[in-house]
């Protein structure tokens, strides 16, 4: 376990401890570095930026992981079914998106989503209206959003579908004999087989929604006036670092936020692993 050990050290716990150090100081343009004690996370309890953010963050991870993770599920039923023809292109094809390298994706989508050139123009010139306009303050969110689902269902299929292949196929012949269907076999051996997996693949989708970086760091890019130096917690704090030099406050707001998501993911583990036993 030693080389394990020293990894973790290394690459998680030294710097866990130094951003808590870093958060316990203020850097001011006059004077330079002092000690502030807990006054940057009084600050952070009550910054309308950060939590702005972390709302945009919680309505993001309500609306875009539950649609995710019901695709995952369903692609994940449909290949364990035997019944779909091609199963292999289908678990490939699936999964290839989440082996795209995250900045190609969201330029491909970039493009995409633009009204003049992209594939967003073709459609609206077809039906004659503007249809789809996701360069807008109202629709931004919902186009950060599908990358994202884009990115990530076969991922989360992948673990859904090792779940499924867990049941003995025992299981399933004494289930046809007594006369079950489909739906009854998805619904009392499928469901309760991936519920263990479906709560890691919630949890998993959770950090990274409250880590979500760089879909819209990338987008901002290419449309500056939709998203702002705030517009998530993770932006917030890279842009207090590298552009306010405020290396000691950004450090408070990784800490807080890495709080929060670790008291909501252990909600959700706790429960999930009631209903389970």
């Amino acid at each position: 376990m030693t080389p394990f050990l020293v990894v973790f050290a290394l690459m998680i716990v030294t710097p866990l401890v130094y951003s808590m150090y870093l958060s316990l100081f203020r850097n001011q343009l006059m004077g330079g570095t002092t000690f502030a004690g807990f006054a940057n996370y009084v600050t952070a309890l009550t910054d309308p930026k950060l939590w702005d953010g972390a709302g945009r963050v919680g309505l993001f991870l309500l609306v875009q992981v539950p649609i995710m993770l019901a695709l995952a599920l369903v692609a994940a039923l449909a290949i364990d079914s035997g019944r779909l023809h091609g199963r292999s292109f289908f678990r490939v094809g699936l999964f290839l998106p989440y082996a795209v390298p995250g900045v190609v994706a969201v330029l491909m989508w970039g493009y995409m989503y633009d009204d003049r050139l992209g594939l967003t123009a073709s459609v609206n010139d077809l039906v004659g209206f503007a249809l789809l306009d996701p360069y807008t303050k109202r629709w931004i969110l919902t186009a950060i959003g599908n990358i994202v689902t884009w990115e990530f269902v076969g991922y989360n299929m992948l673990i859904l579908y090792s779940a499924l292949k867990t049941v003995p196929t025992e299981i399933y012949e004494a289930a046809a004999i007594d006369g079950a269907g489909q739906f009854r076999i998805v619904r009392s051996i499928k469901l309760p087989a991936v519920r263990g997996a479906l709560v890691i693949a919630t949890i998993f989708s959770i950090l990274g929604s409250f880590q979500l970086f760089n879909e819209p760091n990338i987008l901002k890019e290419i449309q500056p006036a939709l998203i702002s130096s705030y517009y998530t917690p993770n932006i917030y704090a890279y842009n207090l670092t590298f552009v306010g030099n405020q290396v000691s406050y950004a450090a408070t707001v990784a800490i807080v936020m890495g709080l929060v998501t670790a008291v909501i993911a252990y909600i959700v583990q706790l429960r999930g692993t009631r209903r389970e036993a």
